[in-house]
């Protein structure tokens, strides 16, 4: 393995995968997971009859990643090898690509959809795969794509069905699932074992070694005093409070406390309520508390102009159209205490000590003569704007060189990134025309970021994974990881905690690796066997759900004005999404910016955004489908649903509603609408 340029823990955690088990390799960020796989399988094609080996990714970027860097440069002159992602129109013929090639690196969502897609261009049968790489293993539980493909795979197995293909499992971070103690730890260790069908190795022999090739950044807590004064955060609460008395809550109900994330939870459902209640009062009160909410938190992490803008920003669009005396009173009570607010926002007496804190942990790292590199892992999209704007105009930053920009998810709208955009970002912060990212959690895990001397968590609260993934972000000699945080306080809190959970999660795998190889057998066919069974009996709850109602009695009322607008009768589905194909719903709507999409579709193409006609609540965006169909795509969290017995029903996602949605067919669609035309 010499030649392959592999340590020792490498080729110590490869050897049962040489022999054909299915594994998990289990090592920190940075040790060489992917360089361990590509050996994997560039030995399974060397000694493999007819081999087949599907790497798995659950990102899009990721897909060119592994492509560019390690399979192509290290297989790419023996074997054929290609990449299909959402990006390219190999995904429309995915099984000739696979029949025609002897690696192929894709999103675990296009495996899934060729597997169970019956049409012989696109179907591919887990027989078909000789070795199948999941990166990011962990990610392998409940509904996310990974878990499709592997549930396929255990029913197979449980039905002894074979051939079935051989697993390898990559990982940083298995967690505890939530776990505090650790027969939990090593009974959610023992799911995503069953999960994946494979043992779980690690570094023993040669773990000195991995010590010192993936050295832990240093860890710091930057703790700072809580504000003595708040008189911005002050006055939104007595604005709160004065929609909380608006409301008419009842007497036994309380709020929990503002400006936290329980506070959040109970005004969401507040607004489910007033929903189901036919209450508009209560569920737009409920919807402009959580903006307040917002601000508070954003006020507790950022500057309290950030805090303010958010509102400002929030209000500007509500002035167009209030529907009613909520919407006034709403409106009036921000626009009365508007200047106040601004004032108070402005008043540098009452500065956030934690942008102190984070300014000097900056000016440390980068005043010290050094060439550095730095990741500030924040919470929201807003938050990563903000936290940019902050550092461009700190003039203490830029003397000291600081070059920044941010790093945030791939999506549509003005508070995305394109995937373009993330890989340009990456390049100019490798060159070192960037040294500073202000990233979400978009970065802690799989991207190919260059080594920083310094990784900063600021204004987070999140797992043990993630904590984990973000250290290893840290990976320059004498590297620091510091966490901002108020003493005391939930970041604080939460960070400790998580390293607890560190700990516990390599203890439980530490418990699971010492099971007899009889006893883990037996207890990874049980859980399979429960999963297999719950997940029957969640299909058949989904499918009686949905067959409750016929479509035609579901009526769709606009989420805000609660206006009537669309039977359920109207929706159908279109290259996986839901449209409305009734010509008559163009009346309830009004046209916004024209949606632009990084990439292109074979059968449709987008169109303007959409909103309601009578309150301007945005419903989705029009589409083009084979250059003629304008269809209107909705988002159902946009609407509420209504029974026939008049029972209101708010849904997150399509798949939840309670009634079954008919695929488009577009032959009838063009007889019924362009008959003119087809005669």
């Amino acid at each position: 393995m010499a030649d392959f340029g592999l340590h020792n823990y490498q080729q110590e955690v490869v050897e049962r995968a040489l022999k054909g088990e299915n594994i998990i390799i289990w090592l920190p960020t940075g040790g060489g997971k992917t360089r361990a796989a590509v050996y994997v399988a560039k030995k399974h094609l060397e000694t493999t009859p007819n081999a087949k080996v599907i790497v798995l990714v659950n990102k899009v970027h990721l897909v060119d990643q592994h492509y560019n860097k390690e399979f192509e440069p290290h297989l790419g002159c023996t074997f054929i090898i290609k990449k299909v992602s959402g990006e390219n129109k190999e995904k429309d013929f995915f099984g000739l690509v696979v029949k025609q090639s002897q690696v192929v690196i894709c999103t675990a969502q296009i495996l899934y959809n060729a597997l169970i897609n019956k049409e012989e261009a696109r179907h591919v049968e887990l027989s078909d795969i000789t070795l199948l790489i999941i990166d990011e293993c962990h990610h392998t539980q409940k509904e996310e794509a990974y878990n499709k493909v592997m549930r396929l795979y255990v029913e197979k197995k449980l039905k002894g069905e074979k051939p079935l293909p051989q697993i390898l499992g990559l990982t940083a971070s298995p967690g505890t699932g939530g776990a505090k103690t650790l027969d939990k730890a090593v009974e959610h260790v023992l799911e995503i074992c069953a999960n994946l069908d494979s043992v779980i190795v690690s570094a023993k022999e040669y773990a000195s070694e991995l010590k010192e090739v993936v050295p832990k950044p240093r860890k710091s807590f930057k703790i700072v005093k809580e504000r003595l004064k708040d008189p911005f955060r002050d006055h939104l609460i007595s604005m709160m409070n004065i929609i909380h008395s608006r409301m008419n809550l009842p007497p036994d109900f309380r709020l929990k406390e503002c400006g936290t994330q329980e506070y959040e939870a109970d005004v969401v459902n507040l607004e489910h309520q007033g929903v189901q209640e036919k209450n508009r009062l209560l569920a737009q009160c409920a919807l402009h508390l959580r903006e307040y909410n917002d601000a508070l938190l954003i006020n507790d992490t950022l500057r309290m102009i950030d805090a303010y803008r958010s509102l400002e920003e929030y209000y500007s669009k509500k002035k167009t159209n209030p529907i009613d005396g909520t919407d006034t009173f709403l409106l009036e009570l921000f626009e009365e205490n508007q200047v106040e607010l601004k004032n108070l926002a402005m008043d540098s007496r009452f500065d956030n000590p934690k942008m102190d804190e984070l300014q000097s942990t900056l000016l440390q790292q980068f005043g010290s003569g050094v060439p550095s590199r730095a990741i500030i892992f924040s919470k929201t999209r807003k938050s990563a704007h903000c936290l940019k704007d902050w550092v461009l105009k700190n003039r203490a930053l830029q003397e000291v060189g600081i070059k920044a920009d941010i790093f945030i998810g791939a999506g549509n709208g003005n508070t995305y990134m394109t995937q373009n955009g993330q890989a340009e970002t990456i390049r100019n912060f490798r060159m070192g025309s960037l040294n500073l990212l202000i990233s979400t959690s978009v970065g802690e895990e799989g991207f190919d970021i260059p080594e920083c001397n310094l990784v900063v968590r600021y204004g987070l609260l999140t797992n043990e994974i993630a904590q984990q993934q973000a250290s290893g972000r840290a990976r320059a000699k004498d590297s620091q990881y510091a966490v901002v945080a108020q003493a005391g306080g939930r970041e604080d809190r939460r960070e400790r905690m998580n390293e607890y959970l560190e700990e516990l999660t390599g203890q439980a795998i530490d418990r699971v690796q010492t099971m007899t190889p009889q006893d883990f057998c037996t207890k990874i066919t049980q859980l399979q066997e429960m999963v297999v069974t719950c997940t029957k009996i969640e299909q058949r709850r989904q499918a009686e759900k949905r067959s409750r109602n016929t479509a035609s009695s579901i009526q769709l009322l606009c989420r805000n004005c609660f206006a009537p607008v669309a039977s359920g009768s109207d929706i159908k589905l279109v290259e996986n999404m839901y449209v409305n194909v009734n010509p008559d719903f163009k009346k309830h709507y009004t046209f916004g910016e024209q949606l632009t999409l990084e990439r292109s579709f074979e059968d449709w193409e987008p169109g303007c955004t959409i909103s309601c006609k009578i309150c301007s609540k945005k419903w989705g965006n029009e589409i083009k489908y084979k250059k003629c169909a304008i269809l209107p795509n909705l988002a159902i969290k946009n609407f509420v649903l209504e029974s026939p017995g008049q029972e209101r029903l708010p849904v997150k996602k399509w798949k939840d509603v309670p009634f079954t949605v008919e695929e488009f067919n577009f032959q009838q669609y063009c007889q019924e609408n362009f008959t003119d035309l087809l005669d």
